[in-house]
């Protein structure tokens, strides 16, 4: 961004960011200290709250907050959010607890609000704090519950063992199919949780759902295919790796490269090195970690030549990559 002609207000916020990503916080506050008055507008002031906040600032974060407030910009909820979000990273419960008594009174929240609020008490497992949150998001009159904000609560419900409130926000969430335009984002975030709740009936519920709603591409495969995996389902993994071979989507070893490791975990040493083979000859690269995975099979199967020679593979597939795996 060029230094000549006129600098406005936007410029000079766009300039701290960028700033900041280049240079670090030192040069930031160069850079604003040296601004005319007349830029120092709610614009720049919310652009360097921004840069305190992600550099977990807190007092400066703070004082940029209360500067707002004292220079009668309305402090909205994407600024509350920042600091919100300083505060879940810092582990600070009584701060957010006070920041969130102080956005309810302002009535400034937002979806994002309740969803930084759903992530902080999943990570601390209190299921009390995600229960009073939903509640919130369901009552509040301006928060639009999307399918992030259950998919947030589901999880954290299942990280704190609360299997039967994930599966309403699970329902909940499978309610948004209909609206979402984005339906190749929600079947993936579905198949990954219901893989959560250990329910493999459902898991497969889903993936008849989402064949039906949606054209499915790699990702979608990569996902059902390392689900099914988690529960040792070999067999059901296998019928899905056929059915995408026959769709003929971009050959993606990474698809393969999940029944290799099952493969060679279980003993199957023949079948692993036939699907590499013929990965290979429908023009898939094998990473290292395919090599890793054959070469643990052979050890396991007493096949120590083998095993070597993947170990060296794997490692000329490494240095080949750019970077060292130990």
């Amino acid at each position: 961004m060029s230094d000549k002609g006129p600098v406005s207000i936007a410029d000079a916020a766009t300039r701290l960011r960028l700033i900041f990503r280049v240079h670090g916080l030192e040069q930031v506050e160069k850079y604003f200290n040296n601004l005319p008055q007349q830029l120092k507008g709610f614009e720049v002031y919310t652009s360097l709250l921004n840069c305190y906040a992600d550099e977990n600032s807190v007092e400066k974060a703070e004082s940029i907050m209360h500067k707002l407030g004292d220079m009668g910009f309305d402090r909205t909820p994407f600024c509350y959010n920042m600091l919100l979000n300083l505060y879940c990273r810092i582990g600070s419960r009584e701060k957010l607890d006070s920041l969130m008594h102080e956005m309810e009174e302002k009535s400034c929240c937002n979806e994002h609000t309740f969803t930084i609020l759903l992530s902080a008490y999943a990570a601390t497992s209190d299921s009390d704090g995600i229960d009073g949150i939903v509640e919130k998001m369901e009552s509040y009159p301006k928060a639009i519950m999307k399918h992030r904000t259950y998919a947030i609560a589901a999880d954290g419900y299942l990280k704190v063992g609360q299997l039967d409130r994930a599966l309403e926000m699970l329902k909940k969430l499978e309610g948004h199919i209909s609206t979402e335009k984005r339906k190749n984002i929600l079947f993936p975030i579905l198949l990954t949780l219901h893989t959560k709740t250990g329910n493999k009936d459902e898991l497969y519920r889903i993936w008849n759902l989402y064949k039906e709603n949606v054209k499915i591409y790699n990702k979608g495969y990569i996902i059902m295919l390392s689900s099914l995996l988690k529960f040792n389902d070999i067999e059901g993994a296998e019928k899905i790796f056929k059915e995408w071979e026959s769709r003929g989507l971009c050959y993606d070893m990474r698809i393969p490269n999940f029944l290799i490791d099952a493969y060679s975990r279980n003993g199957h040493m023949g079948k692993a090195e036939d699907l590499l083979h013929n990965g290979i000859r429908k023009g898939g690269k094998p990473f290292f970690t395919t090599w890793y995975c054959l070469m643990g099979g052979y050890i396991l199967d007493n096949q120590f030549p083998k095993a070597t020679e993947a170990l060296k593979k794997a490692m000329v597939t490494s240095s080949r990559s750019g970077r060292i795996h130990w």
